[in-house]
Order: structure tokens, then C-alpha cells, then sequence
């Protein structure tokens, strides 16, 4: 292992599935970029490199994070991850968009005014759980805090999950980002995640001292406009890499079980013990969960947003198949209810 490539973030985990003939004959690279014909990676000499997608290769198979074996003019064979990021695609379809793979920390950002939403956050947060990356949430804007004091959402960031780190700073201050230093070393890979006009641009600019585009932030809605428009890697300038994501209009939940119910793990743990092992919480009796929200030591709404994104994953978290399987079925009672209408008029 050279040190760049070890720079990259490459480890054993990498070098254990490649063969004694791979390593003499194929040279390992990072994805940086991904486009719709071919794919840009980083050498073990920092180099950007453009390569072919063939055979069986397609864009939507690779991670921004990637690691993969080239020959040096195409991709040979894509790696295992240590870690993965995705979200199911947006619209109806049942297909998963991968975000970003190989990561340690994900950088969730808000903000201090009306982007800020526990809801929100809580989505970013399981992802990060389920995907074993450190999440750390930053809040941005503290220098202008709507609707009370930054002491005061870094509490209500804080009481989402204990174990994140929050860190409350003002992006247009170069000397704000030394509080971020810690997680963006060599070797160390980071994915930076959050609605559009909350200065993920900004906090990019300030890692890796590139000149990243800022949209404005629209003061009626706070709302900011899309001013990154595709995932790419960029070195950090304490050694390590980070990954932009363009803002995201809608993060559908997918096979994140786990991490909603150790971001829920008050929830899940008070479920396990109610009467009925199918209890869905609501009026059945002996229910653990329902018992604690009369009491007061359980959030009704808190409840609401785990039940929300339970549901929401399981029903996400079919393959394609069940959920053509499920089309079939839909398409078939539709053609039966439409014959028997018919029968009925007499057509």
C-alpha cells in the first residue's frame, strides 16, 4: 500500500479481495466523479483519470467513494464497500440512487432559522446510523439565529441523538472551520449532506479551499436555490476527502431498519416489551409504547415521526420485483373491478 493510496482512504479491508494476479496487473483508483458514459478516479498518484464503462458496467452501479481495479484505460471490477449512502429514487420507482460509499463521517447541515426540522434530521441521522458513519450535525447561520438562541437548537439537535456531534458555527467566517478539522484528516472520507441554502457550498469552500459556487438564500421561505448539481470528491485541506451532494428535494428511507430503530432505540426498546408482538401501538392492550406517551415520559410526536419512518422503509424497502409483483396484482383487481362494471351495464 503506497502512502498516497493509503491517503485515498484505502486499507486491508480493499486489499484482502484482490487476487495475487490483480495486484501484478490492475491498478486500484478512487470514483470521484461519476457521469453517464464513463467515470473520472483518482490514482495512487492523485492524478484524475477518465475511464470507460463496458460490459456489464453502468453509471447508477457506482458510489461517489468507489473503489475500483482499472487496466488503465477501463473499469475491470468494482470493489466491496466498507460503507454505504443511498436513498430510494425519487417518484414512484422502487430503484435505490447511491449517494456516496466509503465514508467515516457524514456532515449533516442545517441551519438557524426555518430549515432546521427535527423530522429532517432525523431522516440524515438514520441514514448515517444504518451506513455506520459518525454523524456530526452543523448548524449553520449562528450568527443570525431565528426564533431563540443557538444554545438553543444545539440543545434541540443534541436531544435528537446523544451520540452525534453538533457543532454551531458561522460559515462566512474563515476561522469558524477549525471546529470541522477533526474529522477531515488523511486518510479520512467525508460525505456533506442538507437542504439546499443552509451553506453546504460555503462549508465545502472552507474545507477544501475551492471556489464552490454559493446560492443566495431566499429570505421569504428560506429557501436557497440547487447551486451543486452532481456528487463529486474534492481534497480537504487538513488531507482527507470530502464528497458534495446536491441539495435533496426528497430522502426516501430504504433497508435502514437498524438505523431508525438505534435513533429510535427509546421507542424500539419500550415496542419489544409490549403484550402483542404485532402491537401497532395504538389501542391495543398492554401496549408499552401508548402506556408511556399517557404517562408523559414519551413524545406523542416523536412517536408519530418513528412510526412514520418505520413505515415508511418497510414499504421503500422492497425489491423491484415484489414491487412489480405488487403492480400486477394492482393492474389485474383494476381490470377485474373495470369487467365487473361493465358486466353490470350489460357491455
Amino acid at each position: 500500500m503506497t502512502p498516497n493510496l493509503k491517503r485515498l482512504g484505502w486499507s486491508q479491508h480493499f486489499t484482502a479481495q484482490m487476487s495475487v494476479e490483480e495486484i501484478e496487473t490492475l491498478t486500484p483508483v478512487r470514483i470521484a466523479e461519476v457521469r453517464r458514459r464513463h467515470i473520472i478516479a483518482l490514482t495512487d498518484a492523485l492524478d484524475r483519470l477518465e475511464l470507460a464503462l463496458t460490459g456489464d458496467l453502468v453509471a447508477s452501479d457506482f458510489a461517489v467513494g468507489d473503489f475500483a481495479l482499472t487496466d488503465g484505460e477501463k473499469i475491470i471490477r468494482l470493489l466491496d464497500r466498507k460503507t454505504i449512502i443511498s436513498r430510494k429514487s425519487a417518484g414512484v420507482t422502487s430503484q435505490t440512487q447511491l449517494i456516496a460509499s466509503n465514508i467515516d463521517t457524514l456532515f449533516i447541515t442545517t441551519s438557524c432559522n426555518e430549515d432546521f426540522n427535527e423530522a429532517r434530521l432525523e431522516r440524515y441521522l438514520a441514514i448515517a446510523i444504518e451506513a455506520e458513519a459518525h454523524p456530526v450535525i452543523i448548524i449553520t447561520k449562528a450568527d443570525t439565529p431565528e426564533a431563540g438562541s443557538v444554545d438553543d437548537y444545539i440543545a434541540r439537535a443534541t436531544a435528537i441523538y446523544t451520540p452525534a456531534d453538533v457543532v454551531a458555527l458561522n460559515a462566512k467566517d474563515p476561522d469558524a472551520f477549525g471546529a470541522l478539522m477533526h474529522w477531515c484528516g488523511k486518510g479520512q472520507t467525508l460525505a456533506l449532506v442538507g437542504s439546499s441554502g443552509v451553506g453546504k457550498s460555503t462549508i465545502a469552500r472552507g474545507l477544501t479551499g475551492l471556489d464552490i459556487a454559493i446560492g443566495d438564500i431566499r429570505e421569504d421561505d428560506a429557501k436557497g436555490r440547487h447551486t451543486t448539481t452532481a456528487r463529486s470528491m474534492h481534497a480537504m485541506l487538513e488531507g482527507g476527502w470530502l464528497i458534495d451532494t446536491p441539495g435533496m428535494r426528497e430522502l426516501a428511507l430504504h433497508d435502514a431498519a437498524e438505523g431508525i430503530g438505534t435513533l429510535f432505540e427509546d421507542i424500539t426498546d419500550l415496542s419489544t416489551a409490549c403484550k402483542f408482538s404485532d402491537c401497532a401501538h395504538d389501542t391495543e392492550p398492554g401496549c408499552k409504547v401508548r402506556a408511556a406517551i399517557e404517562n408523559g415520559t414519551l413524545d406523542i410526536e416523536r412517536v408519530e415521526r418513528w412510526r412514520k419512518l418505520r413505515d415508511e422503509d418497510e414499504r421503500n424497502s422492497e425489491t423491484v420485483a415484489e414491487a412489480r409483483d405488487r403492480g400486477r396484482k394492482f393492474s389485474k383487481m383494476a381490470k377485474s373491478v373495470l369487467k365487473a362494471k361493465k358486466a353490470r351495464r350489460g357491455e
